[in-house]
């Protein structure tokens, strides 16, 4: 299909090309961070450039602004860059300013993670060797050593150059180190004073930002640097190798701090500067967890949807996932580059996949997680500003406790009587009690508000707004269910909400020609808001719409044949080419195009002869169609064993560390190779790992690929 139907407009273009031309202020208050003087609320994404195909840079940046990502993170991996001595390397997926050109081609403005000490689960944390083998101690205050960082700074500076935001580039933000205090360096005054002079080496380098951040959790050394939180649904680095007790990253709380992260390293402080007079900012809420050996939790789309809503009634104004898009280590020239016990860290990890479970793939695919976070990144880019200003107002007695399983827990953050109560009773791994026809209730201002009974299912979480101004005139008292996202219109705005529940709406005033749209939560989830001319509308579609070259683009998986629907509100101008309007389904107007599409075949066989009881070797070959259009190719394998490795023409190119998950692989980074080798590792029941689920396992353990298929992925312009 050639040609698109173009959603994105002349006015949205000409509009993304003033907000490049037109230079933002950036700064902060106690309370939130400020955008040309307005609150801002950002939701903020890590994607690791030297972990991901230059190529796809751009793909992967559309997909991160479809599900509402508005800034972009990312570490600076030293030993990525200088493995030997005074050999850089900023070239192929390397190529840091080419990265930075890509985020700004994309419109959006982008944290930079620097070190010198990064962790991400590399080796060394990212130190390379040759530092790790001079006579100095790093990450001290050792002049050896903070002369190796002045030089790096200085290096990264010029590779930066002319991309800071004070010089029209994306750069707006720049984290120094990374946990120090809770995972390595120095103790007290030392500490502080080390973070210090690492601050004014990058700022003598030219390394500065509207925002100078560091990581605060675990009793981590701020020196004064705005402090960055996080929070996991569990802890693949903790030495445990059991389930963990219930996560207090899903309770109410005051508590900035998630004591799980450093648990390898035996912190377990709270941070110094969490609650202070800073904004309450997260850099780092799990978006998913990436296994380790001995460690392999494996969160849902709901673990991670709850973790952000309970983190957004604690008071949270900027949502930080990592990771957001998931990526594979770089090959070495003298060693892998993960994090390894030998290398002396506490956990291995694979050698090449970095995952993560993201909401993004390592392969680019779209995954559940993504949906849930977007429910709340839509409402953030509609409702954050003045959600900024609400301070979170905790029950009392205090609900802090996780292993309450019982009391159904609740927050409120609101400002002169308006706001938003939040309900959470999803506890990950931990069934939570059903509430039957609970009465919520809310205090605003004087009076109490008291919303419809409803159960409360174990596993719900929510929210719902009141006294929320519907324009100048009206005023939604209560409802029973979420915003989404303000269609704006000419013909008068829509205020789209959603829930599975009676929405009750209660208004007063005269809302004109603003309507209040109610939708269920599976539709909003495959929600996706687009603009065509001067207006805006809502597309709901099982697949990704993204945006390419000022259309729109759905990224379909499809068999034979198949008929792709989107249903659009409201109904459109002109029918799409290629689609033919198919009829309404409540306020949705359907559009369908039947495709016809070729799916690869594959052959999976395995090798007669073994050359151990240990493992067990297959090769697939695949059979493209001619002619295909094909974006991608999607092998999906259902194995079991403790790990599998991915070889094409004798060369290793991926691995996976067993989980219960299939496994994808997609092709188009290799060039669709006609033949791929896997090898499987046994898994034996003694083995030293936790899984949350055990696969049932003969006595000798099992490596075997059971069952294997194919996916062509198609871009179909809408």
């Amino acid at each position: 299909i050639t040609g698109g139907y173009p959603f994105f407009s002349n006015r949205q273009r000409s509009r993304r090309k003033r907000m490049n031309e037109e230079k933002s202020s950036y700064s902060y208050n106690s309370d939130f961070l400020l955008k040309n003087g307005k609150p801002w609320f950002p939701v903020m994404g890590e994607l690791h450039y030297s972990r991901y195909p230059k190529k796809l840079w751009p793909e992967a940046l559309a997909k991160m602004k479809a599900g509402g990502v508005t800034v972009v993170s990312s570490y600076i991996f030293w030993i990525h860059h200088e493995e030997k001595e005074g050999g850089y390397d900023f070239t192929g997926n390397r190529d840091l300013r080419g990265f930075l050109h890509a985020v700004q081609d994309a419109g959006l403005p982008v944290f930079l993670r620097i070190g010198p000490w990064c962790h991400g689960e590399v080796r060394n944390g990212g130190l390379p060797d040759w530092i790790m083998e001079k006579d100095y101690e790093p990450r001290t205050n050792d002049k050896g050593y903070l002369e190796e960082v002045k030089a790096y700074f200085a290096v990264l500076a010029e590779q930066i150059r002319g991309l800071l935001w004070e010089d029209g580039g994306p750069v707006i933000g720049i984290q120094i180190e990374n946990e120090y205090g809770c995972c390595g360096g120095l103790d007290g005054e030392e500490g502080e004073a080390h973070m210090r002079v690492l601050t004014n080496l990058a700022l003598d380098a030219g390394l500065k930002a509207p925002y100078m951040t560091a990581t605060g959790w675990g009793g981590a050394h701020t020196a004064g640097l705005l402090p960055v939180m996080g929070g996991y649904c569990d802890a693949p680095w903790d030495r445990s190798l059991e389930k963990l007790p219930p996560n207090g990253n899903y309770v109410f709380t005051p508590e900035r701090d998630d004591s799980n992260i450093g648990s390898d390293f035996g912190k377990k402080e709270t941070a110094r500067t969490a609650n202070g007079n800073y904004p309450y900012l997260t850099a780092e809420l799990g978006g998913g967890l990436q296994p380790t050996r001995h460690r392999r939790p494996v969160p849902s789309a709901s673990d991670t949807g709850a973790m952000s809503l309970v983190k957004l009634g604690c008071g949270a104004n900027l949502l930080g996932y990592y990771m957001y898009h998931g990526g594979t280590n770089p090959k070495g020239k003298y060693s892998s580059l993960q994090e390894t016990k030998a290398a002396g860290s506490w956990n291995d990890l694979p050698e090449y996949n970095y995952d993560f479970n993201a909401p993004v793939g390592e392969y680019g695919q779209v995954r559940e997680s993504f949906r849930e976070i977007k429910l709340l990144a839509l409402f953030l880019q509609d409702f954050g500003e003045e959600l900024c200003a609400m301070k979170p107002r905790f029950p009392e007695p205090l609900m802090d406790n996780p292993e309450d399983l019982q009391t159904l827990r609740t927050c409120v953050r609101e400002k002169d009587g308006r706001g938003y109560l939040f309900v959470n009773n999803h506890q990950r791994l931990y069934p939570m009690k059903n509430h039957a026809q609970v009465s919520l209730k809310v205090k605003a201002g004087e009076e109490e508000l008291c919303f419809p009974a409803e159960n409360v299912r174990d596993g719900d979480y929510f929210f719902y707004p009141f006294y929320l101004p519907v324009g100048e005139h009206a005023v939604l008292i209560s409802a029973s269910a979420s915003p989404l996202c303000i269609l704006h219109r000419t013909d008068g705005e829509r205020y789209i909400f959603y829930g599975d529940r009676e929405p009750h709406f209660r208004i007063e005033g005269d809302p004109g020609k603003k309507e209040l749209i109610h939708i269920s939560r599976e539709d909003a989830r495959h929600a996706w808001k687009m603009e065509f001319g001067t207006e805006e509308y809502l597309a709901v579609c099982n697949y990704p719409i993204v945006e390419e070259g000022g259309s729109c683009k759905v990224l379909f998986r499809t068999g034979e044949t198949e008929e792709l629907e989107i249903r659009v509100y409201p109904e459109l101008p002109t029918v799409p080419r290629g689609f033919v309007k198919t009829g309404n389904e409540g306020i949705f107007t359907r559009y369908s195009q039947r495709i016809s599409r070729n799916t690869p075949s594959c052959n999976l066989q395995k090798e007669e002869k073994q050359s151990s009881d240990e493992e067990c070797r297959y090769r697939i070959e695949l059979d493209y169609a001619e002619e295909t259009e094909a974006e991608d190719v999607f092998l999906k394998l259902d194995y079991v064993g403790e790990s599998l490795e991915l070889f094409i023409d004798g060369k290793k190119e991926g691995d996976h560390f067993y989980t219960g998950q299939i496994w994808e692989i997609g092709l188009k980074r290799f060039g669709f190779p006609e033949n791929v080798d896997i090898t499987v590792h046994r898994l034996k029941r003694d083995m030293p790992v936790y899984l949350e689920q055990w696969p049932d396992l003969p006595e000798e353990g099992a490596c075997r690929i059971s069952r294997l298929t194919a996916e062509a992925e198609y871009k179909l312009f809408f």
